[in-house]
């Protein structure tokens, strides 16, 4: 399977949880069990879904401070769980450049959201991007080592995630 298809299929495990709540395990057992062997969840796109979800309050506070004019319950679902998703590739994932992660988004976006989520997903990870560079701060967290990343309040740590490394 592709990245893109792996993407894919994480965004599409982070949607499916903002509609049930059930747990990322849960939802990854489930999908599978229903392609009865034929579906299988990809090994990046677990990794992506269960690091999001282990990160969510992280990820959640990051995308509030750069939301301008908007809360956070007023974001779409599927705006979420990508912004969720490429937040997760750009602190957690060192081989893929922050501008993967954002074009990935941003076609997402396009595919899944309304007119107006790709410019929006766009934008957010734009100037969560420009707050990394200003800040000085290091793409990855893993990068980070004993430092943070702070945006505003928020601050994810190189101990935040490990899941599935």
């Amino acid at each position: 399977m592709k990245r893109r298809e792996a993407r894919e299929q994480a965004f599409i495990l982070l949607f499916e949880q903002s509609l049930n709540h059930d747990s990322m395990e849960q939802i990854i057992e489930t999908a599978e069990l229903c392609g009865e062997g034929t579906y299988m969840i990809d090994e990046f796109a677990e990794r992506l879904a269960l690091c999001a979800e282990k990160n969510q309050p992280d990820l959640d506070k990051i995308i509030e401070d750069n939301i301008r004019g908007w809360k956070m319950n007023r974001l779409s679902k599927v705006s979420l769980a990508i912004l969720r998703l490429a937040l997760c590739e750009i602190l957690y994932e060192d081989e893929i450049p922050m501008s993967v992660s954002i074009n990935e988004a941003v076609e997402l976006a396009k595919k899944y959201g309304g007119r107006e989520d790709a410019p929006f997903v766009n934008g957010l990870l734009g100037a969560v991007s420009r707050n990394m560079q200003k800040e000085g701060t290091s793409q990855k967290a893993e990068d980070v080592s004993e430092k943070t990343v702070e945006d505003g309040n928020a601050a994810v740590t190189e101990e935040s995630c490990d899941a599935g490394k």
